[in-house]
């Protein structure tokens, strides 16, 4: 649960419940391709793109207030909305929304365990009809920064037993075999746990059991008493982690945007 009491988590066959009434808005992050084909009845398609921003090689940026503002009430997202968002990867692109989503201040949010792929192969019904958003005023902007860490605060942290920097990158990334950036390698004290381990490949991509979860993020030393640290190369893949930490209940985890694409190719700082 949110701290309002909306499930950060819901399942395909809850939200295919919902009533009109609920004041949501399903808020699609696919592709346009795959949004074209078929989505879930209702939802509206926002652009990863609009929800990021860079400068090369750093990428995976938070976007200004003022973009967010725009970009957020353009969606028809206000507020008093409940957004419910999916993605067609396994929950990559809807967790970086929601991350971004408690960084502009707005606490109603979910994502669909799963996305849609579960939801097509659950059964449910599928739309090819576009939906127009009904635009909002620009989203008034409360900002938190508790879910943020970057480079500065990393560096200050480096060797703190109370935090745990979680690299969420293939294991080639993490050893420095596969080059992303100028340098290889990863943050020093980072353990490795690779995004898609969250995830069970034989139920949809959903979330693994939270028992399992729990199991394998203690194994690499990921405990609810430390400070979790999630980064990938952009803080895309991360974001996937920090939703799952969050349904786990983990209370201090934070995402670092820019992620390796802005640490790996920093040429002072430390690597390991």
């Amino acid at each position: 649960m949110t701290d309002t009491g909306f499930p950060l988590l819901i399942e395909p066959d809850q939200l295919d419940k919902l009533s009109d009434g609920e004041n949501v808005l399903i808020v699609d992050l696919c592709s346009v391709e795959n949004y074209i084909k078929y989505h879930i009845p209702g939802a509206v398609h926002l652009d990863y793109g609009r929800i990021v921003a860079g400068h090369r090689p750093v990428m995976g940026l938070i976007p200004d207030s003022e973009s967010l503002s725009t970009t957020l009430g353009a969606t028809g997202i206000t507020p008093d909305t409940w957004v419910i968002a999916y993605d067609d990867e396994g929950g990559g692109r809807s967790g970086r929304l929601a991350w971004t989503l408690e960084i502009v201040g707005h606490r109603r949010f979910s994502c669909v365990n799963g996305g849609l792929i579960a939801w097509i192969n659950e059964g449910h019904r599928v739309s090819n009809q576009p939906v127009t958003p009904k635009p909002a005023t620009n989203y008034p902007i409360a900002w938190d920064d508790s879910p943020i860490a970057l480079r500065t605060y990393i560096l200050e942290h480096l060797g703190d037993p109370g935090t745990c920097l979680l690299d969420t990158r293939s294991q080639g990334e993490y050893t420095g075999e596969k080059k992303l950036a100028q340098r290889r390698g990863h943050i020093p004290g980072a353990v490795h746990f690779e995004w898609t381990d969250a995830m069970d490949k034989n139920n949809f991509f959903k979330l693994r059991t939270e028992d399992e979860l729990r199991s394998s993020l203690a194994a690499c030393g990921a405990t609810p008493d430390k400070e979790i640290i999630a980064y990938c190369q952009t803080h895309h893949r991360s974001s996937h982690t920090w939703l799952a930490l969050k349904h786990l209940g983990y209370e201090r985890v934070k995402g670092y945007p820019g992620a390796w694409s802005d640490w790996g190719n920093q040429p002072d700082i430390p690597v390991e």
